[in-house]
C-alpha cells in the first residue's frame, strides 16, 4: 500500500481552478465495468459537483478507478468539498445498492497549471481506455465523457 497523497498545505482549493481527480477503487477491484455501475457513479460526481460549483470537464471510468477533469465555475468553488462530497455521495450510493466499500480511503488531485490546456488534459484522459488496450478508439470506449458537451464534439475539439 502506498502512503496517503497530501494535498498543498499553502493552497486554498477555492476558486476557479482546475483539477485533475483519480479515485481507485477499494483493492482495486474492477467495478466500473457494467454501465448501471458506471452511471450510478458518475450521477453522484455530477450532483456534487452541482452542489460545489463544478463543471466536470471529461470524465474516464477504468475498471479499477475513475479519472476526472473538474473546474471551478466561481469564486466559491471547493474543490476539497467537491472530492469529499462526490467520494461521499458516490461511495453511500455504491453501498446502498451493492453491500460493498467502493473507494480506497483517499485519492489523487493535482491542481492544473493556469498554462496547462484543459483539452489537452482532457485529452490525456480520455485516451486511457487505448492506452491500456481496452479500446482502439476513445469513440468505442463506453465510460468515457464529458457533462459540458457531446463526446464526439470534444474529441473533435481535441488537439492531434
Amino acid at each position: 500500500m502506498t502512503n496517503r497523497p497530501r494535498r498543498l498545505k499553502t493552497f486554498s482549493y477555492l476558486g476557479c481552478y482546475r483539477y485533475s481527480l483519480t479515485f481507485c477503487t477499494n483493492f482495486r477491484a474492477h467495478l466500473f465495468v457494467d454501465a448501471p455501475v458506471v452511471q450510478l457513479i458518475l450521477s453522484q460526481f455530477v450532483r456534487a459537483a452541482g452542489e460545489e460549483g463544478f463543471s466536470i470537464l471529461a470524465y474516464c471510468f477504468m475498471p479499477d478507478h475513475v479519472h476526472l477533469l473538474v473546474q471551478g465555475d466561481s469564486e466559491w468553488s471547493d474543490g476539497r468539498r467537491l472530492i469529499r462530497r462526490g467520494k461521499q455521495y458516490a461511495g453511500y450510493a455504491y453501498s446502498a445498492a451493492y453491500g460493498r466499500q467502493l473507494w480506497q480511503p483517499w485519492g489523487f488531485d493535482r491542481v492544473l497549471r493556469d498554462e496547462e490546456s484543459s483539452l489537452i488534459v482532457a485529452r490525456y484522459i480520455l485516451e486511457n481506455p487505448v492506452r491500456a488496450g481496452l479500446a482502439r478508439t476513445v469513440a468505442e470506449y463506453p465510460f468515457v465523457g464529458s457533462q459540458l458537451c457531446e463526446l464526439k464534439a470534444l474529441l473533435e475539439s481535441l488537439p492531434t
